[in-house]
């Protein structure tokens, strides 16, 4: 199933798109697309239904981040080969990881805004986990079986303040539209092997990332079972899993975003994202 929420910010609506890509209405069967509806028992409840009897919605509104309630959103820095060799970084022997606060989630077209005294904004287009139950100390072996669903991440990062502020990479991951997600969530029965999929990204028309899941350094099982280990994972909780070269630090010379940018991203399956990006008064 491919499912979504749209409508206005804040006023969101479950919805479902069809085997034909049509839009309906799912807001007669659910009251919302959030932790509780993510638990296995009304993911396959949903499954179930035949789209066609459901309402079509008309016209083209706004598509919401498709996961309402998240918890925690766990990021995973350099967990591509390629990612970090152009970084000029060693593999890492373990997962790193770091976090953006629930609180930048947007829509997948909503605009991002850079915040005040950036001066390095920066794209990276992921594969994002849903979790659809509560998960503590799962083994690689059952770790999938945690997922309710993948979606594209966009963990758009200001670089000065992740590397240049000291402390933890946190500080530059966080800030308000920095985590769009969407446009759907992919549910698993649709997707059953997350580490064969292409992703990319282009910034004003021109491609920028160009690369696939085939080269995680830690695939999709091995981060939901190592992150369980040391938190406590919730459904409707994201864990964006690194991106492929091709970010605006690693070009020669370095290319950030500015207002006015346009950056369009996506992963086989998962659908695309478009969005211009804007500045916030500073």
């Amino acid at each position: 199933m491919k499912l979504v929420r749209y409508g206005r910010p804040g006023s969101e609506k479950p919805g479902l798109i069809d085997a034909d890509g049509v839009l309906r209405d799912l807001s007669t069967v659910v009251p919302d697309l959030g932790p509780e509806q993510l638990a296995p028992k009304v993911m396959a409840r949903l499954a179930k239904l035949k789209p066609a009897k459901l309402a079509r919605v008309r016209g083209r509104p706004r598509l919401g981040p498709p996961v309402k309630g998240t918890r925690n959103f766990v990021g995973i820095g350099l967990n591509y080969r390629d990612h970090a060799a152009e970084q000029g970084l060693p593999i890492p022997s373990e997962p790193i990881m770091f976090m953006k606060s629930a609180t930048c989630i947007v829509g997948p077209n909503d605009d991002v805004m850079l915040p005040r005294g950036s001066t390095k904004g920066d794209w990276e287009a992921e594969l994002g986990i849903v979790i659809g139950t509560r998960t503590r100390h799962v083994s690689r072996k059952d770790a999938l079986a945690q997922v309710a669903g993948y979606l594209v991440v966009n963990d758009v990062s200001e670089r000065s303040f992740q590397f240049e502020r000291g402390g933890q990479w946190d500080k530059g991951k966080m800030s308000d539209t920095f985590g769009p997600i969407g446009p759907w969530l992919v549910t698993t029965d649709e997707l059953p092997n997350p580490q064969r999929l292409d992703v990319w990204l282009d910034l004003n028309g021109e491609p920028m990332q160009r690369g696939s899941t085939r080269s995680m350094i830690f695939g999709c099982a091995e981060l939901v079972s190592y992150v369980s280990r040391f938190m406590t994972l919730w459904p409707g909780d994201i864990i964006t899993t690194g991106t492929p070269p091709g970010v605006g630090m690693g070009k020669k010379p370095p290319h950030y975003l500015k207002a006015g940018d346009v950056m369009t991203l996506g992963i086989s399956g998962l659908g695309q994202q478009t969005r211009r990006v804007g500045a916030f008064r500073r």
